[in-house]
């Protein structure tokens, strides 16, 4: 097993262990991690605390389980409606509080269950240390939250604070005490009683607040000579905005509910279909334009210095599946081979009378990419299109059949279905108003070699208009599920949500959004097809229970790849 299969198999076991005690211990069945993300069925559940998201690769399995009970004491322990009630505005309160009711769950653990409060107790110590060792500490805002987490947490539970930081948050610990002594005492009181226990925990939260705004001015102060990175990074590093995410540099995919869409009772409507369309790309433009953008494909291609041949192995190993190519014989052990019964009788000492059967990986598959040919891939496509061709050619020779599809509109603003429309008169809901435009740069049944115009069509700038996911993915599906290969993958690589300006103004603004997620439920549920995502400088877990981000941003090369190649060795969810 190859590096990236052992870090993505690492990670799926360390996430389904997690996953399982946070299921066992707050009783509730549908609990799962998507995208390191805890999710109750396809509703991803708020980040809480800060403490409970540690790093797989970073942090010890002690702090994975510790942040796993954390989790599941705070969803089985506290009353979710009645916290989102009282959780105040702003992002700095909002954060205290969100700590202390983390704190109080966490001070509930059962005496029966010294394990899980342990697991907890290490968690939190290791957070604190990685929160000093990264020297935010240093600011007069970080110490401040940094004390304000113990001295709660000390008081509520009755554990001491960490004592290798006792000294440099003394100062901070000795001018909060007169100021919240009442409300740390009231903590430890109500702490069985949610209600009461808020009020307490909100008046800690205001004043933290204020205590705040006067170490912004200190540390501004202090910073005033020093480096905007400096600055930024010992200003406020630990805050999280508990609404967004924002992981590795990555923003995620943000989505809602469409009430046009639930109108309809999830039926989608498509208002014409009198323009759409499916073309192969090498009919998109002349043969002397392709053949320029081939050269041009070939171009960044050589100046990528990427691996093809340890390309096509690791993908070989990734996606064969041991499979019986017929018999090895003349064996000294396994089954007896009826055929040399005479040549034991013949030579009695002779012990090559058995037969094996012989096992070869094979890959017995197929895999899709689909991208989005919206106007917003137009910036990415010359970082993406030579790591598409590379890939492509690795899979040829790694034995995986593969195609390359992509999707756009016909036309900016509806084009000539929203035309039709307006001449209608303007029918409300219409549903998908616009033209649908579905491109083949390579099918499955033609190899590289042949293909290479098809795929250096992608650098033609005009194919990039709208995007209509939903209808995408379906139209991908089933190409695969035509195919006789027995496993079949679809990668769709889209640096954002669904985007079509005439659908949404007629409908509403998660129309296809909402359409895009019924998809692939749909399919997931049926199994048939493997679908994932690479989101292009984004988290697309919002749509896709199996996606990785990319930073096309750096220098291509293998670690782009490792990325998509940790994507692919993941197993599919059940």
């Amino acid at each position: 097993m190859n590096e990236v299969q052992q870090l993505a198999r690492r990670q799926q076991r360390i996430e389904e262990l997690c996953a399982g005690a946070i299921r066992a211990l707050s009783g509730q069945a549908d609990l799962h991690f998507r995208g390191r993300r805890l999710h109750r069925g396809r509703q991803r559940l708020p980040l809480f605390a800060p403490h409970l998201h540690p790093g797989i690769e970073s942090d010890d399995f002690a702090s994975l389980r510790g942040a796993s009970d954390g989790l599941a004491l705070r969803l089985s322990l506290s009353d979710a409606a009645l916290h989102a009630s009282l959780c105040p505005n702003d992002p700095v309160q909002r954060l205290v509080f969100e700590l202390l009711e983390q704190i109080r769950v966490e001070s509930l653990v059962p005496e029966a269950l010294q394990g899980v409060a342990h697991n907890l107790r290490h968690r939190f110590e290791q957070w604190l240390l990685a929160f000093h060792r990264s020297r935010l500490t240093d600011s007069a805002r970080g110490i401040l939250l940094y004390t304000v987490a113990q001295v709660c947490r000390a008081r509520v539970t009755g554990e001491p604070v960490l004592e290798q930081t006792e000294d440099p948050m003394e100062a901070t610990r000795a001018a909060l005490a007169p100021a919240m002594g009442g409300d740390l005492a009231g903590l430890r009181r109500q702490r069985r009683d949610q209600a009461a226990y808020a009020q307490h925990a909100l008046a800690i939260a205001r004043l933290v607040g204020e205590m705040h705004r006067s170490a912004d001015a200190e540390d501004a102060a202090r910073h005033e000579t020093a480096g905007a990175e400096d600055s930024e990074r010992a200003a406020f590093s630990l805050v999280m905005e508990l609404d967004a995410r924002v992981e590795a540099g990555m923003t995620a995919a943000v989505s809602g509910r469409s009430r046009v869409f639930e109108a309809a009772q999830a039926q989608y409507r498509i208002y014409t279909t009198a323009y759409d369309r499916e073309v192969p790309a090498t009919a998109l433009a002349r043969a002397e334009l392709l053949q320029e953008h081939r050269v041009q494909l070939d171009s960044l291609v050589a100046a990528s210095g990427l691996n093809l041949a340890r390309l096509a192995r690791e993908l070989k190993a990734i996606l064969a599946r041991p499979a019986h190519d017929g018999w090895d014989s003349a064996m000294e052990e396994g089954r007896i081979d009826g055929r040399c019964l005479a040549q034991l009788i013949a030579s009695p000492t002779e012990r090559r009378l058995f037969r094996s059967e012989h096992v070869d990986a094979q890959a017995d598959c197929v895999l899709a990419f689909l991208v989005d040919c919206s106007g917003s891939m137009k910036q990415h496509i010359e970082a993406l299109a030579p790591l598409l061709d590379v890939l492509v050619r690795a899979l040829e020779q790694a034995g995986v059949a593969s195609e390359l599809l992509g999707f756009s509109t016909g036309g900016w603003n509806g084009g000539r279905a929203r035309r039709d429309w307006l001449k209608a008169g303007q029918p409300p809901w219409p549903g998908r108003l616009n033209e649908r435009c579905h491109m083949v740069f390579k099918d499955a049944d033609t190899r590289w070699r042949r293909a290479r115009p098809g795929i250096a069509a992608l650098l033609k700038s005009d194919l990039f208009r709208e995007g209509i996911d939903g209808e995408a993915v379906n139209w991908a599906v089933a190409r695969l599920e035509a195919r006789p290969e027995a496993r079949k993958l679809l990668v769709v690589v889209s640096d954002g949500c669904p985007m079509d300006g005439a659908t949404s103004l007629a409908n509403d603004a998660y129309y296809l959004d909402n359409h895009l997620q019924q998809v692939l439920q749909r399919h997931e549920r049926a199994g048939r097809v493997e679908i994932c995502a690479l989101g292009v400088g984004l988290d697309l877990s919002a749509f896709y229970s199996r996606c990785q981000a990319l930073d096309l941003g750096a220098p291509p090369g293998h670690a782009v790849l490792r990325d998509i190649l940790r994507l692919l060795a993941r197993p599919a969810p059940r």
